[in-house]
């Protein structure tokens, strides 16, 4: 038998209430859930610590709905038909409770399903809470529930929108929900960013960051990887690379060079692009975190924008490639702070008016410092395949990781076959990782 939750409307209130255009990170953000017809949820499933209180957790839902502007935003449709970000000064948010059986339940015939049910209950209602379609307008961009047995409460499954927060907002939300952080929230909330972003700073800021984008996108090949013979069947792939030699290569480079480690990491992997694929330039999108930017070191929104790099590989060794990388580095991190849909606009017009639509679906996203990623053998292994989209050709992301309980980092690669094979995506991986060894050790490595 199905029992129906308890439901707990837990009530609160914040400051920062208004309206106003989304800010260039959520409008990033914004984009990616309608094209993919998600929301994103981040978040999963957490064993609660002996002892925690139903008070506990609803003083918690408390705490992070008043304290995080994101947490309370909805969004609405402006004038035009252009999306609007809806702060409320308070609201509230129901918490599901679901109770599961205890073995004392099924021995007096009852319909529990025993103490190991908790994990089970729990993995269910993350689910459901995941695959369950958001209206944004209508509710706020996260879900929380938590599991209960034999009176003591087991889980907590929390899920928030990737709308509210990047991966450096979450790792600020934790620490200040973990030491109920009562200070001012630090730096531009949202509404905040969007009216700087409207002024006629932003507007300067935005023309200049275009400015850089049609320089590039003007000048490439509108192709960026060579067609394969035949798209293979499940389409859209994911591999990974866990390599415990990687990180101490990385810093050995870094540290002669003085390029920093993410720039030698995105060196690498146009190196290996451009080796692999044949590619010159390479254009890369990286993932752009902009938290350097004045106010927004610490702020829990999202701010991640994906930049615009260029770079003629061939010619040279990759000691030669690494300065370069690291000029075209800042100017695209510089310029990884935009107006998304107007953007888009510039792309598709230089695209008509070239004849033919510019493709800049290449993207790295060097996530070290979110966290380890789980152990795993020091090798390539592919890990999932599918024919649900994944939408970008190429996508590759750094994560740390471990491997027989050592440090390594991990290269993960979501692609679609009709852009990039199996074989060249795994090569592209390898290769960095090969090349890096290379250049740590002085070893002649042309491109």
């Amino acid at each position: 038998m199905v029992v129906a939750p308890e439901r707990v409307v837990v009530r609160f209130e914040g400051d920062g209430a208004g309206t106003g255009p989304l800010s260039w990170g959520q409008l990033e953000n914004w984009s990616a859930i309608v094209k993919q017809g998600t929301w994103l949820p981040l978040g999963g499933v957490r064993p609660l610590p002996e002892g925690t209180t139903l008070d506990e957790v609803v003083d918690e839902v408390r705490y992070l709905m008043g304290r995080y502007q994101p947490m309370r935003t909805r969004v609405h449709t402006g004038a035009g038909g252009r999306p609007e970000q809806v702060v409320h000064a308070s609201g509230e948010l129901t918490v599901e409770v679901h109770d599961v059986g205890t073995d004392a339940d099924n021995d007096a015939g009852g319909t529990g399903a025993g103490p190991d049910s908790a994990d089970l209950v729990a993995a269910a209602v993350h689910e459901r809470l995941r695959d369950t379609p958001m209206d944004f307008a209508a509710e706020w961009p996260v879900r929380y529930a938590v599991v209960r047995q034999g009176g003591r409460l087991t889980h907590v499954v929390l899920l928030v929108s990737h709308f509210v927060t990047d991966a450096a907002g979450a790792v600020t939300m934790m620490t200040e929900v973990a030491a109920r952080t009562a200070t001012p929230v630090a730096g531009l909330q949202p509404l905040a960013q969007a009216g700087w972003q409207t002024s006629p700073a932003g507007r300067r800021h935005n023309e200049h960051a275009q400015r850089h984008w049609e320089r590039i996108v003007r000048d490439v090949d509108p192709v960026r990887f060579p067609p394969p013979a035949e798209v293979v069947s499940p389409r859209y792939r994911q591999g990974e690379l866990t390599s415990p030699s990687l990180p101490a290569a990385v810093r050995a480079i870094s540290d002669r060079s003085g390029v920093e480690p993410a720039t030698v990491l995105l060196t690498l992997y146009a190196a290996a692009l451009h080796g692999v694929l044949g590619v010159d330039p390479v254009v890369i999108r990286p993932i752009t975190s902009n938290r350097f930017r004045p106010g927004l070191a610490d702020v829990v929104c999202t701010l991640a924008q994906a930049g615009l790099f260029r770079i003629d590989v061939g010619g040279g060794s990759f000691e030669d490639l690494l300065p370069r990388a690291g000029r075209a580095a800042l100017s695209a991190y510089k310029y990884a702070y935009f107006h998304q849909a107007e953007m888009a606009d510039l792309v598709d017009r230089v695209g008509r008016e070239r004849g033919a639509p510019i493709e800049l679906g290449c993207y790295f996203n060097d996530r070290r410092g979110a966290g380890p990623a789980p152990d795993a053998p020091a090798a390539f292994r592919w890990v999932a395949a599918q024919e649900a989209p994944t939408f970008e050709p190429l996508f590759v992301h750094v994560d740390d990781a471990t491997s027989d309980g050592a440090e390594a980092l991990r290269l993960t690669a979501y692609l679609d076959t009709a852009h990039v094979t199996p074989a060249s995506a795994a090569a592209v991986l390898q290769a960095m990782d090969e090349l890096a060894s290379k250049a740590a050790a002085l070893q002649p490595a042309a491109l």
